[in-house]
């Protein structure tokens, strides 16, 4: 990578590679990875080296799903292993199409994916009270039998059956960082803490270990857009703005935002826990680690946001 090569972090959410509509099936996904593909390419076409923070939702709730249905045969493997399945097979899918888009548009360029450790603290509140819902939906039998055979935490989730919930700690560190910076130096495009990343504690035996848990890809990406100094952090989502009393008759969208204006509407209940409020606690902590600004927006207007002519800003 050479000195005034510009660096960007884009993350997004694990539905744009597996929609709701989708039956899940392998070509339905490379087909998203491609579409995915052609707009991470307008980054790298502006003269961007690109780290790629996807989420990985939807592909570990499957994978629960494939293992409750084999679990007379197979044993169940833990919630850390199942995320590093997921950042291998969606990074394989991500990596190809976007090699190939590169090579298409004449950019070429080395693509990369990282299993990305993430150190997060073994007394985060979180463990304590689990409230992020994967897998599938269990009926209240088999919801006690889970919860007394292996200590699940099972809530009813909105009349539709019972959910396992897990902890979603706060991510402290990226283990990879140098690994991912030495990549950057002959990859135009590096995908890493997939999903958030794997998270992971060290015991007191000084012994890195994985824990049963899942981390906000919105706060991991923010991390390591922190960690890396990166130019540009672009966080996408399903609408084109951010806005404030969304839904409501007062809808009103914003070009920009000061990070204290963020930190105020934050406050005043603006941005739900379960939607928008994680991506603006991200764009917050980037600024306030000395990043410039975070763009948010949605895929269709990419191209237009990164022109100035769409999106909301958040910056010092």
């Amino acid at each position: 990578m050479t000195p005034d090569a510009k660096l960007a972090v884009i993350a997004f959410g694990g539905n744009a590679l597996l929609r709701p509509e989708d039956r899940g099936t392998h070509e339905e996904q490379i087909a998203r990875a491609k579409q995915a593909a052609r707009w991470l390419a307008e980054l790298v076409v502006r003269g961007f080296h690109v780290i790629v923070v996807h989420g990985n939702g939807p592909q570990v709730g499957n994978i629960l799903i494939q293992a409750e249905e084999a679990s007379t045969k197979v044993p169940p493997q833990s919630l850390d292993v199942a995320v590093a399945q997921t950042e291998g097979s969606i990074g394989f899918l991500l990596q190809q199409a976007i090699r190939n888009r590169l090579d298409s548009i004449g950019s070429g360029g080395q693509v990369a994916t990282v299993l990305t450790e993430v150190e997060v603290d073994a007394n985060d509140p979180a463990f304590k009270r689990p409230t992020k819902p994967i897998g599938p939906f269990f009926t209240r039998y088999r919801a006690e039998a889970l919860e007394r055979d292996l200590g699940w935490t099972m809530r009813e989730d909105a009349g539709r059956g019972w959910r396992h919930v897990v902890p979603s700690p706060r991510p402290l560190r990226i283990l990879n960082t140098g690994v991912i910076t030495h990549m950057l130096e002959d990859a135009r495009v590096v995908i890493a803490a997939g999903g958030g990343g794997i998270p992971v504690v060290r015991g007191r035996d000084g012994q890195w270990r994985g824990i049963e848990a899942v981390i906000d890809k919105d706060y991991a990406s923010a991390l390591l857009a922190a960690e890396l100094k990166v130019e540009l952090y672009v966080i996408l989502t399903g609408v084109p703005k951010v806005s404030l009393d969304f839904g409501k008759p007062t809808e009103r969208a914003l070009d920009r935002m000061t990070v204290d204006e963020a930190e105020h509407h934050l406050r005043e209940g603006q941005f739900p826990p379960g939607s928008m409020g994680p991506k603006i606690e991200a764009a917050i902590q980037f600024v306030r680690k000395g990043g410039n600004e975070v763009l948010i927006t949605d895929v269709d207007r990419l191209r237009e946001a990164l022109e100035g002519r769409a999106g909301t800003r958040i910056v010092r």
